[in-house]
Formats: C-alpha cells, sequence, structure tokens
C-alpha cells in the first residue's frame, strides 16, 4: 500500500529558479490540506545550517565536500525527515541526493560510484517520491545569479565547464529514473512553470490521497 507521506524535492542549477518557486509550492500545498515539512540541503538543523556556512564559503577539497555534503545529510535525515515522513507528513526540500550526484559527482568529478557508496549508507535505497528538475542553460543561469544580491558563493563562482558537467549530471538522474523526475524549463515565464507545478502537485495529492491532512508535528 502506498505510503500517505509524500517526499518532494527541488534540484537544479544555482540560478535555475529554485528559489523562486519554493514559496509559491509550500503556499499551494498547504492551501491543498497538506501538513507540510519545508526544509533546505545543506541546512535544515543547527548542525547543517554550520555545514552550510562551511560548504558554502571555505575552500576545501572535492572529497571533503562531499563527506560534509552527506554529514549535513544524514542530520536532517534522521532528525527531521525521516521522523516527519513516519508520521504521516508531507516533505518538500529544497535539494537532496541528486544534487551531490550532479555537483560533487559530475561538477567535482568525483564520480557517480563515490557517491552511490555514500548515498547506500545515510539513505539506504530511500529516494524522494518526486523531484521537480529546474533546468536551464548554465551561460543564462550565470547571469541570473550576477544579479542576486550579495557576492556570490564558491559554488557559484564556477566556471561554466562546471556547470555543464553539473546539468549532464542531472540528465543522467533523470533518465535513469523517469518516472520520479518532472523537468520543468528554468527559461519559461513563472506563471507558466507555476501552472505546470500546481498540475504536477494536483497529481500527488491525488495520488497519495491518505495525506496527512489535519496531523500533528
Amino acid at each position: 500500500m502506498r505510503q500517505s507521506a509524500c517526499f518532494i524535492t527541488l534540484e537544479g542549477l544555482d540560478g535555475a529558479g529554485k528559489s523562486t518557486h519554493v514559496p509559491w509550492i509550500e503556499a499551494w500545498l498547504r492551501q491543498a490540506g497538506v501538513h507540510l515539512l519545508s526544509t533546505r540541503e545543506p541546512g535544515g538543523t543547527p548542525l547543517g545550517e554550520a555545514l552550510r556556512e562551511l560548504l558554502l564559503h571555505q575552500d576545501m577539497q572535492a572529497r571533503t565536500e562531499a563527506l560534509l555534503m552527506f554529514a549535513a545529510r544524514n542530520e536532517l535525515w534522521q532528525t527531521r525527515i525521516q521522523p516527519a515522513l513516519a508520521q504521516g507528513q508531507w516533505v518538500l526540500c529544497d535539494r537532496h541526493i541528486d544534487a551531490s550526484y550532479a555537483y560533487q559527482g559530475g561538477g567535482r568529478a568525483l564520480g557517480h560510484e563515490a557517491i552511490r557508496q555514500l548515498d547506500d549508507w545515510v539513505m539506504q535505497g530511500r529516494t524522494p517520491d518526486c523531484t521537480l528538475l529546474f533546468d536551464l542553460a548554465p551561460d543564462l543561469a550565470r547571469r541570473r545569479v550576477g544579479r542576486g544580491e550579495g557576492g556570490p558563493d564558491r559554488f557559484e563562482q564556477e566556471s561554466t565547464a562546471f556547470f555543464l558537467r553539473v546539468r549532464q549530471a542531472y540528465h543522467e538522474r533523470v533518465a535513469a529514473d523517469p518516472e520520479r523526475f518532472h523537468v520543468l524549463d528554468g527559461s519559461l515565464p513563472v506563471h507558466a512553470i507555476q501552472d505546470r507545478l500546481g498540475r504536477i502537485l494536483q497529481q500527488l495529492v491525488d495520488q497519495f490521497a491518505g495525506h496527512s491532512n489535519g496531523s500533528t508535528s
């Protein structure tokens, strides 16, 4: 029998539009009566947020980066996401496991197998129920990041070649698990993307008919 709680993740290049749509998705789901935990990676816990600051701003080796990403992920999964799902609460997470395959496996060229071993250790075969991939050409994504407030973090400063590898790794993830992914064209107007998002979210609400309407934290 299908579990009542749904685990949704958002993925994409920096600048692809995730942060624009997170509040809209949260509002849509809550309006639909979904009891929702919204969080992010890296972060979502006190330890995870401290590691986020290091990961975004401290130079480090690629393997160190991957290990810290999974340390933050394990803390979030064990203390917040997994307990929420067990209680029937839906979870929306801005980035999750696919980001490690894309950024560390692809962008940092650590390879799929190294990330898979860490994935198996931390997640033990659990994957999101639905992943929304905001897809955008790296050159356009970089221009959008350049218009943002504040200076770029260490990922946003990476080369176009880095982001081409990240994007390719994301598309490899989609090809390997097409039923889980919904690829959204990040170059479309916001209203067009949200029209499609609304249809996807409605399908999820219909699919997870036993969602935790009115449950408590």
